[in-house]
């Protein structure tokens, strides 16, 4: 079974390392380049997983987030927030906001690939 993630980064780079980290291990990945963007996307696809930064343009990942559990179709798919933030008081926040779990950049591939198979069930 192929996992589909939607990702969604601000950084181009961190998009590439996202995709060509996962697309190597049999996933499909769409990108988005900023939480509006990634709306926007998610009305096309139904995602086994999403994976979000949370310091973006126009719209946050907490911001995101919120959106995405506030939508029928989307409300119980798992969120990873991968990002350089690694404070308890952000974790916290993300996972009242509906984040099924966090890591920290850089990541290790492995640990990426284990988090989302485990989490897209």
């Amino acid at each position: 079974m192929t996992i589909s993630v939607l990702a969604v980064d601000d950084s181009r780079t961190m998009r590439d390392m996202i995709t060509l980290a996962l697309k190597d291990e049999g996933f499909s990945v769409t990108t988005a380049d900023d939480g509006l963007h990634g709306l926007e996307v998610l009305d096309g696809m139904q995602p086994d997983v999403i994976i979000t930064d949370i310091n973006m343009p126009r719209m946050d990942g907490f911001g995101f987030i919120d959106a995405v559990r506030g939508r029928d179709d989307a409300r119980l798919t798992p969120i990873l927030v991968l990002t350089t933030e690694s404070s308890a008081e952000l974790k916290a926040r993300a996972r009242n906001a509906g984040a099924t779990g966090w890591i920290v950049k850089p990541f290790a591939q492995d640990k990426l690939i284990r988090a989302l198979r485990t989490v897209a069930g």
